[in-house]
């Protein structure tokens, strides 16, 4: 299948493109397994198809409390945002907040033609400027290899408590095998380019172990060339994602 959407049809498919079954492709199942999450691996890590902009939300615990961080989910890459914490029933929200009230005063006049849309625009960025002064944004700190998200804050002042419901934005990585996985990543151009490759690799490492035997008939094996040959193409095609398809460094900082 030309076109493959699940991990036995990449399998097939770049066995196919180094010959099988013609040629008879000598790495093991568990080879094929290895080499296929390894270019996943590398495909989340780095190529922009490969994550999703989501949001994050968790009701603190007196776990969370104790530990001093929240838990996350490990096919979350980065927090890019958390948003403002709201404790419980202590901050003003609904009609009696006092940004509510401003805003719905400047509608008012906007309706009756007293104000214009220029000063709405403008009275809207001065209040955010208001609240990011005087508020500002919760500072975090995520720690993907060990799936916590510290927030600088003082839990023992009660600055974060069990009750709170925190809201992050983040990016996670694109599952294929998941439910919710899109299974079109299999299909990927790069992808299956990048899987053959180091599956002709992991081929030519194998033959290397033979290199010099002839076999029946006068046919020489030729492992080392496999492998460098795949080599250059594995080098190539890295080169390339970093180049095209990986997202800007600075692209993750918020």
């Amino acid at each position: 299948m030309a076109s493959p959407t699940t991990r036995q049809q990449l399998e097939e498919y770049c066995l196919r493109k180094l010959g099988a079954p013609v040629i008879d492709i000598n790495v093991a199942d568990e080879q094929l397994d290895d080499r296929i999450d390894e270019a996943l691996e590398v495909y989340q890590e780095y190529h922009s198809d490969a994550t999703v902009k989501t949001y994050f939300k968790h009701l603190v615990t007196e776990t969370d409390v104790t530990n001093k961080y929240i838990p996350v989910s490990d096919n979350v890459l980065y927090v890019t945002h958390l948003f403002p914490i709201r404790v419980g029933s202590s901050t003003g929200a609904g009609m009696f907040d006092i940004k509510y009230q401003m805003m719905l005063n400047d509608m008012v006049n906007l309706n009756n033609f007293t104000g214009g849309l220029n000063y709405f625009v403008q009275m809207k960025q001065y209040l955010d400027l208001i609240n990011m002064t005087l508020n500002g944004t919760p500072q975090v700190s995520y720690q993907r290899r060990q799936n916590r998200l510290h927030i600088f804050g003082d839990f023992d002042d009660k600055d974060i408590k069990a009750g709170d419901y925190l809201v992050a934005e983040c990016y996670a990585i694109v599952d294929p095998s998941t439910t919710s996985g899109n299974k079109s990543i299999f299909n990927d151009m790069w992808l299956k380019m990048y899987t053959t490759a180091l599956i002709k690799r992991q081929w030519g490492s194998n033959l290397m172990k033979f290199e010099g035997m002839t076999l029946p008939g006068g046919v020489m094996l030729n492992g080392r060339q496999i492998f460098d040959d795949a080599n250059i193409e594995i080098q190539a095609l890295e080169e390339k994602l970093r180049l095209e398809f990986e997202l800007p460094i600075d692209f993750y900082i918020g």
